[in-house]
């Protein structure tokens, strides 16, 4: 344990001080200017009335100082390469002091998992009540600081979550942490629903990432809510939203208002396929696209006020003029 003052967190010391330090010389920026505040909510909002930053409420404060102490704590963990075992003590108090949970009441450590195979262990269980046998909310699977996250680490938590018949897990080895929710049908599936690093990501944005996870959120059913959200973007939803004929008609409608040029539907599927990344054109391939029909189309001649003959096209269900006129005596006998 490195050596220094006892903070919230139980380390501190000259690393905190330095950190502190660089943050106040930040906050200044070039020239002593001040940059821009930033809502808790991750919003600029320009500076009005002088220098003086949007003011934050007392718990803004609060939450903020303990993203900067769990991240004081996490940086002194990766330079001094400590072991899984302190990465997970480490880990613990920043559930407590950033999320808010109890350790005693709402952590299981080391709970027993039983599948189909030997009875495995996960690092945390997180529930709402209290007593070992409590439901699971999360499954939380702990890195060492050190060890960058895997797939084969995505694996082992999600047959975890699965086992134990919990939709939500989380992978962290304390710089970052992934959120997975499983779908539970025939296979499970797993999806990442939101990642940060608690050493690189904005303040503002930690703050609003780890208030997903914290106890008053999951109280709240905040994670069901979320993952609605998560399912309807999800990217084949947007895929078909966006190729539906529908939407082709009003990106045509835009398109020919700001060229003045009309272009056919499959134009603009080839120009949104353009767009796409290799994984999302991979998906586009098995939406279902609903182009409009093509209108069959003949030539027909009319005449110009002149006299003179005009030949043109017209849809196939659209009449001329001379075809709507009055029948002559001699086509109605």
């Amino acid at each position: 344990m490195p050596s220094g003052k006892i903070g919230r967190f139980g380390v501190g010391g000259g690393q905190a001080a330095i950190e502190n330090v660089s943050l106040s010389h930040r906050r200044l920026g070039v020239g002593g200017r001040r940059p821009r505040a930033r809502s808790s909510a991750g919003v600029r909002h320009e500076n009005r009335g002088g220098d003086m930053p949007a003011r934050l409420s007392s718990g803004d404060k609060e939450k903020r100082r303990a993203i900067r102490d769990a991240r004081s704590i996490i940086l002194q963990a990766e330079k001094g390469d400590v072991n899984e075992a302190e990465t997970r003590r480490r880990i613990e108090r920043i559930f407590e002091n950033v999320m808010g949970f109890d350790p005693f009441t709402h952590l299981s450590r080391e709970r027993a998992v039983r599948g189909a195979g030997e009875t495995e262990h996960v690092d945390f269980a997180v529930h709402l009540e209290g007593g070992e046998e409590a439901r699971p909310v999360v499954m939380v699977e702990i890195k060492r600081v050190v060890v960058d996250l895997a797939r084969k680490h995505l694996k082992q938590i999600t047959s975890y979550a699965i086992d134990a018949g919990c939709e939500w897990a989380l992978l962290t080895n304390g710089r970052e942490w992934r959120l997975y929710h499983v779908v539970f049908g025939q296979p499970p599936e797993t999806r990442e629903v939101r990642s940060w690093n608690l050493l690189t990501d904005e303040v503002s944005d930690l703050v609003e990432n780890f208030d997903l996870i914290s106890l008053r959120s999951l109280k709240r059913g905040s994670l069901d809510e979320l993952w609605q959200k998560t399912s309807v973007l999800l990217p084949r939803n947007l895929l078909e939203a966006i190729v539906c004929e529908d939407t082709l008609g009003s990106i045509r409608r835009q398109l020919r208002k700001k060229s003045g040029f009309l272009l056919q539907p499959e134009d603009v599927l080839k120009g949104i396929r353009r767009l796409l990344n290799e994984s999302s054109a991979a998906e586009l391939e098995d939406v279902a696209i609903s182009l409009p029909k093509k209108r069959s189309r003949r030539r027909t001649t009319r005449a110009t006020p002149r006299g003179d003959a005009v030949v043109e096209d017209v849809p196939e269900n659209q009449t001329t003029t001379e075809e709507t006129r009055d029948p002559s005596p001699e086509s109605a006998t």
